[in-house]
């Protein structure tokens, strides 16, 4: 599904430049869950920005199924993003004037689908993340854990091929995160790719896969005996 090769991105400013990712390689397959560790400022959110197509990186060769990405204009990027990619993020990013439904339907929305489809999708989705009874109620009136719940099922309605959950456990009690781990653990077990940034040993030990980032460059690779390609 994903193959970086020779991967680099540096920022530059008018005094300084900063390699924040130095010639990384790393290839995973559909259907592997895949866990990112490693210090804060190693590199980590840099190197899953550019996996969800949000940025371009400055060298490197990057492979996403059979589209060469790595240089494409950010209209290009997000036409592949949609329906392809679904994003899960630490402060949950949802939007606080729409209602659990509007937020959860939002993809649904860019992909142009018809209402009555939209409809049975998200409805479907709030069911299955135990959600639906809050349908209309907006982000600020949920727990945590209802947030969460909420992200996720605004990541996987549209069905992407990929999900990218950058600490998705980072805000919630070790009760709300274990819940949280669940289901992405789940979502892969049903054959979602899913590609998590964590601190947490915890929530790393349900990756298949264990990549650490140090200083930009992958220092180390962990393969558990659960995944067979």
């Amino acid at each position: 599904m994903i193959k970086i090769k020779n991967l680099s991105k540096i920022y530059t400013t008018e005094e300084v430049e900063t390699t924040a990712l130095n010639s990384i390689n790393i290839e995973i397959k559909d259907g592997e869950f895949v866990a990112i560790m490693g210090p804060s400022g190693c590199g980590k959110s840099t190197l899953l920005n550019i996996l969800g197509l949000l940025d371009n990186p400055s060298e490197g060769v990057y492979h996403f199924g059979e589209n060469e990405v790595s240089k494409y204009s950010e209209r290009q990027r997000a036409q592949l993003r949609k329906g392809s990619i679904g994003f899960i993020f630490q402060s949950f990013n949802l939007i606080d004037e729409l209602t659990v439904f509007e937020n959860v339907e939002l993809p649904l929305l860019y992909l142009k689908v018809p209402s009555g489809e939209r409809k049975q999708k998200v409805e479907a989705v709030l069911e299955r993340m135990n959600i639906m009874h809050r349908r209309n109620h907006f982000p600020q009136q949920l727990s945590g854990g209802q947030q969460q719940r909420v992200a996720i099922a605004r990541a996987i309605v549209a069905r992407p091929k990929l999900i990218l959950a950058d600490e998705p456990t980072g805000n919630l009690d070790s009760a709300n995160g274990e819940e949280v781990m669940k289901v992405l653990s789940q979502l892969n077990e049903e054959g979602t790719t899913i590609i998590m940034v964590t601190h947490s040993p915890y929530d790393a030990n349900y990756a298949h896969r264990i990549i650490n980032l140090f200083d930009g460059k992958v220092v180390t690779e962990n393969i558990k005996e659960k995944f067979h390609v």
